[in-house]
């Protein structure tokens, strides 16, 4: 018996803990593929190219976006991210499962073309409050694009619903955990083997 490959999509608002999470549950998880996306902003200090994101111009991204080069894209924050489709089609049709680490609207277009083969989960931060104080602490951003994204936060927590699981980032280790037990039971779910 065979597994099918599996997309599981990692969203929460800015500061939420998902990149954080998704290098957690690679240590974790050798087996789980991380989806690189492309983007059109520069790359923030430590980032490395092809490990992080693949760091592209305005223009060729648009060209990326003309060929549907992209399985899922978005605007974020004034920069163009997308996810590679022929990465996710390669690796499913190998029976490999990528985790995904990418906004709302991208989770949502992803759930649309991917339905039988996404698993979306939303980290939801304990409060707006905690939210505020982790996005102060990144230092990365002044008071006025913090509050830009505490309200990008609201709308996309909005969206909850359209999400399989939730898990809400408290703790790291405990949200950590509560991802592995969701990757764990999906993998087991029978509409997951394929039976010669």
């Amino acid at each position: 018996m065979k597994r099918k490959g599996i997309l599981f999509v990692v969203s929460s608002p800015s500061g939420g803990g998902k990149t954080t999470i998704c290098r957690e549950l690679m240590k974790w998880s050798p087996e789980l593929n991380y989806s690189i996306s492309v983007t059109s902003r520069p790359a923030r200090a430590g980032e490395k190219e092809g490990k992080d994101y693949y760091f592209v111009s305005e223009k060729e991204f648009e060209e990326r976006r003309g060929r549907d080069e992209f399985a899922e894209w978005a605007e974020v924050h004034g920069h163009r991210y997308g996810t590679p489709r022929k990465f996710l089609d390669e690796a499913l049709s190998s029976g490999k499962d990528i985790i995904l680490d990418i906004d709302v609207k991208g989770a949502l277009q992803i759930k649309d073309e991917y339905k039988e083969s996404s698993c979306l989960i939303f980290l939801l931060p304990p409060s707006l409050e905690t939210l505020a104080t982790r996005l102060k602490k990144r230092n990365t951003d002044n008071a006025r694009e913090v509050e830009k994204r505490l309200a990008k936060a609201k709308e996309e927590i909005s969206f909850l619903k359209e999400y399989h699981y939730v898990v809400v980032n408290q703790k790291l280790s405990q949200a950590v955990q509560e991802v592995q037990a969701i990757i764990t039971a999906e993998r087991c779910r029978v509409g997951r083997i394929k039976v010669n």
